[in-house]
């Protein structure tokens, strides 16, 4: 039994025949123009996002101070479990 089923457009070997690039043909420049435009919008939405983030400074935001820790805690310690 063959892997794709026996179809006009292709010869025993499953290579195109005339009669499917014959009706291929007229929307091979209108494929071709739309994948070159789906592209070129991810490469632009690509580099437009790499462009924003590397403005991005964070000078303006202020860096909170370490959180205080209370007096007793250097006197916790915590253990664990290790298997032996």
């Amino acid at each position: 039994m063959p892997l794709i089923p026996r179809s006009s457009y292709y010869d025993k070997h499953y290579r195109q025949s005339a009669a499917l690039l014959r009706a291929r043909r007229p929307y091979l420049i209108k494929n071709a123009v739309t994948g070159i435009a789906i592209f070129g919008f991810a490469i632009g939405v690509y580099a437009y996002t790499i462009k924003a983030v590397s403005q991005d400074e964070f000078e303006d935001v202020a860096i909170p101070d370490a959180p205080l820790q209370p007096d007793n805690a250097h006197n916790i310690t915590t253990t664990t479990n290790v298997p032996k």
